[in-house]
């Protein structure tokens, strides 16, 4: 009652207050706002817990006070997930209208009976709801999903799909053509979508297709054909997915009895020295986050770990048990703060409802068979026999605390015997950097951390697939680049927010470093070839141009109409060819040209830049021009000029007396197949036309200048050079709107185009003819 000065306890204090007794777990608090005398509590208290849900038998529930707490009434034992999100929120306009949390419903009588919505369409997680003072139908609630907004008192809401917010626990990649990136979401599911799209408005939320359900994890495709997806669920919820037919099969190991649904049932398993009921069994143990890889020698070949190691060599439909990796640690024999548990433990085992577990697993990229897999218990271990025999070498990485979690572990794609071991400790509150290097398949190993800034906690590591001595690190805070195998490390940045790293990939093929971040979704930053090539000598030069992946003349159209503002739109990469150099200072004069076989300079490209690594994109046309955002344009129009031939360009870097020269390999669309001679022919008579244009716009200014400089008094040769600024004008947008519409297909003129082209041609010389008479009256 003095702003938080002095408190009184209320719960457990010998008060006969209303409130229960004895142990109690969460408690939520929702104040009324018209009149502070009335709280609500509700009060986390049952026997059994089960499934990370609930309890089988709630002892408490919802609490009212009337007296500012002094004395409470309780309404009713509704309580939902209390230990999760549960928390009760009254209608600051009415008082008997009281919302519950993570089990979306609301009561309007005080809270004595609740009704659940069932057409709000929202995610069942909640995690807050707002009522406006002003209104009480207009009613937000967020939640796992998202966002909603409701105006007839929380029974339907429209929801705002513009929040650029997800959380990413794995990410992966395909070969197609854009390539698409996968991932799992936290309650979200599993999801595929575009790096790129052909449509001018970006990548689009519709793009992305959902493949699994509940918690989403770790999704790989078979990339043979990039139609086959694995995609998971929390503790190892494996599923083989045909993307074409949408046909799905559950694969998970070590499931020939099935298993009850609940995870956990004290009805089922009241004590430990029980006998197991017939059909009573559970799942195997798995990981919430279970690991599972595709043998990168065969396709067909998968591991998959729960508590135990799996092998399939036919996709999933049969596995073979490699043995318990863990400590065998029983978790039902540990004391929780001093306590066996029992059936009266509040929340008990919530978050880690199966511990030991297999967290990571890789095989190596040259022998077949050699296997590397951590735990959450903190043991690595080694096979290289395919699982038949192990070996525990978790005492040889130096400083591995106990009970770590070993969250990666990356086998090199370029030295043979090279593993990397990615660790955190935070559960144990210790939040050091874990990381470890091998290079005789794990035997010995020796910590990479080197100059990386403490408390970062690591989620993974790879090794760079063109560089080995370049590593990628993704952590608790941010993304992490070693150029020199660990010694020193540079968090990159360039736009990206403070957030958690959970997994990342370079594509293969696009040489493009993809994030999957815990907050803001997916971040891609194309083309890493400066990251892959930089030294300490390239740092310590005034300049360096660093190699130009292949370019596409992508053809950009919109196909939306009118959205309005509530719409997501992801960026596409750079329309254009990607041009990183390295400055060691800065305000330094900065020339980039481009220049065909023959040595001809065929495009300028604007840039300028700071101390560091520099980007300039230079758009694939002839002339100048630049850019830097993703791809918008289309065949073209306006003043740019045309696609170059595709072929082979030299791009040429000029700072101060340094010359650097990179080629670029330009490609056409690949979705248009045009005759090789017709697409060059195209490009030179879109050159053409583009000088006749530059030549009717420069004798309209030159017209149109010198009219404006004549008086009124010089009649009648003032209007004839208004009459001849008229038509000038008009010429140079008749000239430029035949170039535009030529632009916009690939060939000959048709016979209208053709003709066009011959009278403004025409047009041309003879407004110039007149133009050169009348300035000759001038006396220019």
């Amino acid at each position: 009652m003095d702003g938080g000065d002095t408190w009184a306890k209320l719960t457990n204090s010998g008060l006969d207050n209303g409130l229960p007794t004895g142990d109690i777990g969460r408690i939520g608090i929702t104040v009324y706002d018209a009149d502070p005398r009335i709280l609500y509590v509700s009060v986390e208290q049952g026997e059994r817990f089960n499934a990370s849900t609930a309890y089988e038998q709630r002892l408490a529930g919802l609490y009212r006070s009337e007296d500012h707490g002094e004395s409470w009434t309780f309404q009713s034992d509704w309580n939902p997930r209390p230990m999760y999100a549960s928390q009760p929120l009254v209608d600051p306009n009415d008082d008997q209208r009281v919302y519950m949390l993570n089990a979306y419903s609301y009561s309007d009588d005080a809270g004595k009976t609740f009704t659940s919505p069932r057409a709000h369409r929202t995610h069942g997680d909640d995690r807050f709801v707002w009522v406006n003072p002003s209104n009480s139908n207009h009613v937000m609630k967020a939640d796992d999903g998202g966002l909603g907004i409701s105006y007839d008192r929380g029974d339907h809401f429209l929801y705002v799909t513009t929040l650029p917010l997800s959380q990413y626990y794995r990410v992966s990649v395909d070969t197609a053509h854009p390539y698409n990136v996968y991932g799992g979401l936290q309650d979200n599911g599993s999801w595929k979508g575009p790096s790129a799209v052909y449509r001018s408005e970006g990548i689009l939320n519709e793009d992305w297709t959902k493949w699994g359900g509940g918690d989403g994890f770790l999704s790989l495709v078979d990339t043979t054909n990039n139609r086959i997806l694995y995609a998971e669920s929390q503790y190892l919820g494996l599923t083989r997915n045909d993307m074409v037919t949408g046909a799905s099969r559950n694969i998970r190991p070590d499931q020939s009895q099935g298993f009850i649904g609940g995870r956990r049932n004290w009805t089922t398993w009241p004590d430990l020295e029980d006998p197991e009921q017939r059909l009573g069994n559970a799942m195997t143990p798995g990981n919430w986050e279970g690991p599972f890889i595709i043998s990168p020698h065969d396709p067909n070949t998968l591991y998959a770990g729960l508590d135990q190691l799996f092998k399939s060599t036919d996709r999933g439909d049969k596995w073979q048990a490699l043995g318990d990796l863990t400590t065998g640690t029983d978790r039902r024999t540990l004391e929780i703060m001093g306590q066996k548990p029992d059936s009266f433990v509040l929340s008990l085992d919530d978050g880690a409802p199966y511990w030991p577990t297999l967290t990571a697993i890789a095989e190596s990229e040259f022998t077949p068979g050699v296997l590397y897999v951590g735990t959450d218990d903190g043991q690595v271990q080694v096979s290289t026999n395919d699982g038949h025999s192990w070996q525990n070498v978790t005492s040889s990485l130096p400083g591995a605390p106990d009970m770590m979690w070993v969250n990666h572990v990356f086998a090199s794609k370029t030295v043979s015997g090279r593993v990397y071991v990615a660790a955190n400790n935070y559960r144990n509150d210790d939040n050091a950097n874990y990381l470890w290097r091998s290079e005789d398949d794990g035997i010995t190993w020796s910590a990479i951390t080197g100059d990386l800034p403490g408390e970062r906690v690591l989620r993974t590591v790879r090794e760079d697939p063109r560089n080995p001595d370049v590593l990628w690190l993704g952590a608790e805070f941010g993304v992490w680049w070693s150029w020199n195998g660990g010694e020193n490390w540079v968090e990159l940045v360039a736009g990206l927010p403070t957030l958690a790293v959970n997994d990342l990939v370079i594509h293969p093929r696009d040489n493009d470093l993809v994030l999957g971040t815990h907050g803001r979704g997916i971040w891609i930053l194309d083309q890493v070839n400066a990251l892959q090539e930089m030294t300490s000598a390239i740092a310590a030069s005034a300049s360096h141009l660093f190699s130009i992946e292949p370019a596409e003349q992508i053809r950009y159209r919109g196909d939306r109409g009118h959205t309005g503002n509530m719409i997501f739109e992801g960026e596409n990469p750079p329309a254009g060819a990607i041009i990183d150099f390295w400055l060691g200072s800065a305000g330094e004069d900065v020339a980039i040209t481009v220049h065909n076989a023959s040595g001809e300079e065929v495009a300028t490209v604007s840039a300028a830049g700071e101390r560091g690594v520099n980007r300039a994109v230079w758009n694939l046309r002839h002339g100048s021009g630049g850019g830097g955002g993703g791809g918008r344009g289309g065949f073209g129009g306006g003043n740019i000029g045309p696609w170059v031939v595709p072929g082979l360009y030299t791009v040429r870097l000029s700072v101060g007396n340094d010359l650097h020269e990179q080629t670029v390999r330009v490609k056409e669309d690949p979705r248009i197949e045009v005759d090789p001679l017709v697409r060059r022919q195209w490009t030179e008579m879109l050159l053409e036309l583009g000088e006749v244009v530059s030549a009717a716009r420069a004798l309209n200014r030159e017209v149109g200048q010198a009219a404006e400089s004549l008086d009124d008094d010089d009649q009648p040769l003032a209007a004839e050079l208004r009459d001849l600024a008229r038509e000038t004008g008009e010429l140079s947008g008749r000239l430029g709107r035949l170039r535009s519409s030529a632009q916009g297909w690939i060939g000959p003129l048709s016979a209208d185009q053709a003709s066009q082209r011959v009278f403004l041609t025409d047009m041309l010389e003879t407004l110039r003819t007149e133009w050169d008479a009348v300035s000759g009256r001038l006396g220019r």
